[in-house]
């Protein structure tokens, strides 16, 4: 009986490991993680990068919204622009933070010489922005990112030279 209890022992010793904290030794042996090379992360926004994008909508799609995200670790910083074509624009810089694939993030920004601020979210992939939209609180008169709402406004890649805050 006690050679059992001995192997058994090593067995959940083995289990535990040697306490290192490098995962790519158990990436290959638990096929039940996400495998992160390059060929599955097609769709994954990379790290330490610049993206850039832009979002047409009204009538002749002649509104437009430009943003440029440059990603540091987890950190997001940048510009936003919102251009619609007969009404107030909106020019500012993006801070926030990049957990997975969603960026929680606030715009401060200026409209008819005035400073003010919005949350905004999105959802980043390599190829695509897609942003929650925003509703407006009837209590505070203010706009706010509609929580319940999908990630519904697609913005697609480009290099948006012409739009960037400077």
């Amino acid at each position: 009986m006690k050679p059992y209890i001995i192997i058994f022992t090593l067995a959940l010793a083995s289990c535990a490991g040697n306490g290192s904290k490098n995962n790519n030794d158990t990436l290959a042996a638990d096929s039940g993680k996400k495998d992160t090379s390059a060929a599955t992360r097609l769709n994954t926004p990379a790290q330490n990068m610049e993206y850039c994008f832009v979002h047409t909508d009204g009538k002749n799609a002649d509104d437009t919204t430009a943003v440029h995200l440059v990603i540091n670790a987890n950190k997001v910083s940048g510009d936003m622009s919102w251009l619609p074509k007969e009404k107030d624009r909106r020019k500012g810089t993006l801070l926030g933070t990049l957990e997975g694939d969603n960026i929680k993030a606030v715009w401060s920004f200026m409209q008819e010489g005035m400073k003010d601020t919005l949350a905004v979210e999105f959802k980043l992939s390599a190829q695509e922005l897609a942003q929650k939209p925003m509703n407006l609180n009837t209590k505070t008169g203010r706009e706010q990112v509609n929580t319940k709402a999908d990630y519904s406004v697609i913005y697609k890649l480009d290099n948006c030279e012409k739009f960037r805050t400077k």
